[in-house]
């Protein structure tokens, strides 16, 4: 079967780790980069595929059987659109959009064009995370009662220099990096119900938020507390600790606590601790570790998005999933502003 060839839309950051992760993948090889700057054209160069400067030139050069959106965040929706119109599968980064009432408009035309669509939260991929996942549905888990989740990271000033981060409704720190705590929150222990939340603004003093925390409540019962920055100095946050991507230090932490009924649980170290017999707090938890073989979810991402695009499979983070982070992203701005809890 010849390979997939997929087309890369913006090669900044995570375009070029999409890129990259292309020349990795079974069954698919990168066609040609989409980005006006310099740097896209050097990506095409050195990888001797074709550059373009819009989606435009792609499409009319054709040669794509799918592609990847890998843009600033407020254009993931047209150019998205773009594509699907067009009978190319997408695998669309995160945030799905930059408010519901876009990823519905999205959603729409995914329905309307029947082309796969495939939102980028590439941490479900990741062998870890599915077998946490499987500790819970298999019940060695037992049910949600309390989830810690930190995301603390200094991001430095250079970051900020690219105009679309620092303009509210596109960047900040919540729909870059706080969304990929809410999706995995929701793909382990459900919806999310009520929001409780707070933003600030004060250490960086821009337009959009740095830090910002929530109490979110979930519908099959639960609490969870999460608390992000990218103002502040740490190693807490999972990217920090999984290794999943080659352009950050890894560190010997845990950024995520889970407590259930049976078990508690700590990511990205997997450790898994349970209890001797029944538990009890006064006797000494033994600590194990979640059973998986570990492997780049951003191959594994990619890979499904291979088999999605030939219509192997199902999307693992649909449209619909992008709408209920965006969701809750909204909620908790919305109880910010108003100091008030957000039923969803």
């Amino acid at each position: 079967m010849a390979d997939l060839r997929v087309a890369v839309i913006g090669a900044g950051i995570i375009g070029g780790t999409h890129i990259a992760t292309l020349g990795r993948s079974r069954g698919m090889a990168l066609c040609c980069v989409v980005d006006p700057t310099e740097a896209g054209a050097a990506h095409a160069a050195e990888r001797g595929v074709p550059h373009h400067a819009d989606v435009e030139a792609m499409l009319a050069a054709g040669g794509a059987d799918a592609a990847v959106v890998a843009t600033p965040n407020h254009t993931h929706v047209p150019i998205a659109t773009v594509l699907l119109k067009a009978g190319i599968p997408v695998l669309l980064e995160k945030p799905v959009a930059n408010t519901v009432a876009e990823g519905e408009a999205l959603r729409a035309v995914a329905e309307q064009t029947g082309v796969p669509l495939l939102v980028g939260h590439h941490r479900r991929h990741n062998p870890m995370v599915k077998a946490a996942r499987a500790a819970i549905s298999e019940g060695r888990f037992g049910t949600l009662v309390t989830a810690n989740v930190q995301a603390v990271m200094a991001k430095p000033q250079a970051y900020f220099d690219v105009k679309w981060r620092t303009q509210p409704g596109a960047g900040g720190v919540m729909a870059i990096n706080l969304i990929h705590e809410i999706d995995l929150l929701r793909h382990l222990f459900g919806e999310v119900s009520r929001v409780q939340g707070t933003i600030s603004s004060a250490a960086r003093g821009l337009e959009v938020e740095d830090s910002a925390a929530a109490i979110l409540e979930f519908a099959d019962g639960g609490i969870a507390s999460v608390v992000t920055t990218d103002a502040g100095c740490g190693p807490w946050t999972y990217d920090l600790g999984s290794g999943e991507s080659p352009r950050l230090p890894v560190h010997d932490i845990y950024a995520h606590s889970y407590a259930g009924t049976k078990a508690g649980m700590s990511l990205p170290d997997a450790a898994f601790w349970t209890h001797p017999g029944a538990p009890d707090w006064f006797q000494k938890m033994e600590r194990g570790r979640l059973d998986f073989a570990p492997s780049d979810p951003f191959v594994g991402q990619m890979e499904h998005f291979g088999a999605l695009a030939r219509g192997e499979a199902e999307p693992l983070v649909s449209c619909a999933d992008g709408i209920a982070n965006m969701a809750v992203i909204e909620a908790i701005r919305s109880s910010a502003e108003t100091g008030r809890p957000v039923s969803l």
